[in-house]
């Protein structure tokens, strides 16, 4: 039978096919019995499971990261797709198909680090093209960037994200910068391209999503700042010459400040033209990103609206039905 991704899924479907696990929980209900809550995922979005009057063995029958076979049916609850599952267990490996949870094949992750380099080595900046160079000879550092999401549950969480999003908004800085020549157009490139490096550490992605205990502990912002300062130190080795300090400086800045306000996470606000733009342009890009997601994937098939989003305050349009 041809897989039903997510994407797809109605409100009364009967589901019986393989998903990526993440976040179970055992919880109670209110009246005291315990449930399993897990999030699936496939390549097309993510769907909270639900198992009632569920125990240790189905809790213990797979670990988060696990790819699982799923019986149940499909229903909407609160405006929300869930799955409510009848059965749950680690699937076989002759049930799994990689390619139904890579929302990006490695071809298009190739084209996209193909593009990440064109930028970097496009810069005029000297000292900035020297810095680009040792993150681009750094493999080990590539490699994460090529599997690390942008997020754990938010904007492009998917492996390979965090490298869609960085070349989507160095695209951005691109296409903007010629309407700006007050802003330093280098300078913003290169603020999009380290602004959320410390991710790849923060983050753990080789079996389902989930922080480090550094990234719990420090986050990203303050583990991309030292990132900055080692690449700093090995560019100068290269280049055979110190590295300004008020470009690097400015760099910093761009990192701790690009989350735009305080409630947000950011320490400082941001205080230069290139900070403003980056912060602007990367939530712009988030933005977007998300709210796409959120009309594509919205279970109210036949409604012009989406369902209303009480943390955004909001229902969205999807636009008149044909008649």
């Amino acid at each position: 039978m041809p897989r039903k991704f997510i994407q797809q899924f109605g409100p009364t479907d009967k589901i019986d096919q393989t998903f990526l696990a993440a976040q179970k929980q055992l919880r109670p209900n209110k009246n005291g019995n315990l449930y399993l809550q897990v999030e699936l995922s496939d390549r097309t979005g993510s769907v909270s499971g639900r198992m009632w009057n569920a125990g240790d063995r189905e809790y213990n029958s797979f670990d988060d990261g696990d790819y699982v076979r799923v019986e149940g049916n499909t229903q909407v609850f609160q405006g929300q797709m869930q799955l409510i599952v009848t059965k749950i267990g680690k699937a076989k490996a002759e049930e799994v198909d990689e390619a139904d949870f890579m929302p990006l094949t490695p071809a298009e992750l190739d084209r996209l680090v193909v593009r990440l380099t064109a930028h970097l080595r496009g810069m005029a900046n000297p000292h900035l093209r020297n810095l680009a160079e040792c993150f681009l000879m750094d493999q080990a550092f590539m490699a994460k960037l090529m599997r690390c999401p942008a997020g754990v549950k938010n904007h492009h969480a998917y492996v390979g994200g965090l490298l869609h999003h960085i070349v989507q908004l160095m695209d951005l800085v691109t296409a903007v910068r010629p309407l700006y020549p007050q802003v330093d157009g280098d300078v913003l490139l290169m603020g999009a391209f380290v602004h959320d490096m410390g991710k790849v550490d923060e983050l753990s992605y080789e079996k389902g999503f989930a922080y480090t205990d550094e990234g719990q502990l420090i986050g990203h912002l303050v583990m991309a700042v030292s990132t900055l300062e080692q690449k700093v130190r090995e560019s100068e080795k290269l280049s055979g010459e110190p590295f300004p300090a008020e470009l690097v400086l400015r760099l910093k800045h761009m990192i701790v400040s690009h989350h735009g306000e305080y409630e947000f996470g950011s320490p400082k606000l941001p205080m230069t033209l290139e900070a403003v733009a980056l912060h602007l342009l990367d939530n712009l890009d988030a933005k977007l990103h998300s709210f796409h997601l959120l009309i594509r994937d919205d279970p109210n098939a036949e409604s012009s609206w989406t369902t209303y989003h009480a943390q955004l305050g909001r229902k969205f349009f999807k636009g008149l039905k044909a008649d």
